[in-house]
């Protein structure tokens, strides 16, 4: 099995989300270290992308990303919220800097985790948290079953959080965003082998490596024409030649996240 850097190892330690510009390079959330500049990348704001959701602990210590897909309902993973409660987490909406008070700190009344999930090279890595009360942010529109054709290989997508600057790196405390081309299933599965599950996954980032999401990273948006196309789940190292970002394919399981958002 390969390094799951993009899960979840512990909410204070972890932070989630994808970040970073054209050619950038994510990472892990780290005390010791200042934060560095993401090569390549640029800052933006949650006013650019208001359905980006923070997912943090009772104390708003962020360790996974959301996308808000309607008022009270959020999209993440399902290991970033396995083993959790409804009290022990929170979600935060509007703060553009994770060090900030501003914005709208949200409870959980509801976690649904996919019954088919066991762990992120599995497959099956979705959640939809429900919330107690709705955001006053606009949500995103997500992927329907039939757009499978938004993965085409070369496809355009942007990975927006506060993920860190580098593979065991320090964390970013503004939002940033980047840009990834979606792989082949044939290149992923040569990159991963029977860890990459195409029918449940989908990777995006460069041959050369430079621009991925990475530990703290999970949970948050892969977006294809501004549509919510897949969820930061796992991948061998940051920014890696040869081993880009694996994301959960979305359009598999669009009806599911459907029932809950219905529900």
């Amino acid at each position: 099995m390969f390094g799951l850097n993009r899960v979840k190892k512990s909410a204070t330690v972890c932070a989630a989300t994808a970040a970073a510009a054209t050619t950038t390079l994510l990472g892990a959330p780290s005390a010791a270290a200042a934060p560095q500049p993401i090569v390549g990348g640029t800052t933006t704001t949650t006013t650019a992308y208001p359905f980006m959701m923070q997912i943090t602990d009772a104390r708003q210590n962020q360790f996974c990303g959301g996308t808000l897909v309607a008022a009270d309902k959020v999209v993440t993973a399902a290991h970033c919220v396995s083993g959790e409660t409804t009290s022990s987490i929170r979600v935060v909406g509007g703060r553009t800097y994770l060090n900030g008070t501003d914005g709208t700190v949200g409870r959980v009344g509801r976690i649904w985790i996919n019954p088919d999930y066991r762990d992120a090279t599995d497959g099956d890595d979705v959640a939809v948290l429900t919330l107690s009360t709705p955001m006053p942010y606009t949500p995103a529109p997500y992927v329907s079953p039939s757009d499978t054709g938004l993965y085409a290989a070369g496809t355009t997508a942007r990975i927006v959080g506060w993920g860190t600057t580098s593979e065991n790196g320090s964390s970013s405390n503004q939002l940033r965003t980047a840009t990834v081309p979606i792989v082949s299933d044939s290149s992923c599965t040569s990159s991963y082998g029977s860890d990459y599950v195409a029918s449940d996954m989908v990777c995006a980032g460069y041959a050369a490596g430079g621009v991925d999401t990475c530990q703290g990273d999970s949970g948050g948006p892969l977006l294809i024409n501004g549509v919510l196309a897949g969820i930061t789940s796992w991948g061998e190292g940051c920014a890696e030649a040869g081993y880009p970002g694996v994301y959960t394919r979305l359009t598999t399981f669009s009806s599911l996240v459907t029932e809950q958002v219905n529900s």
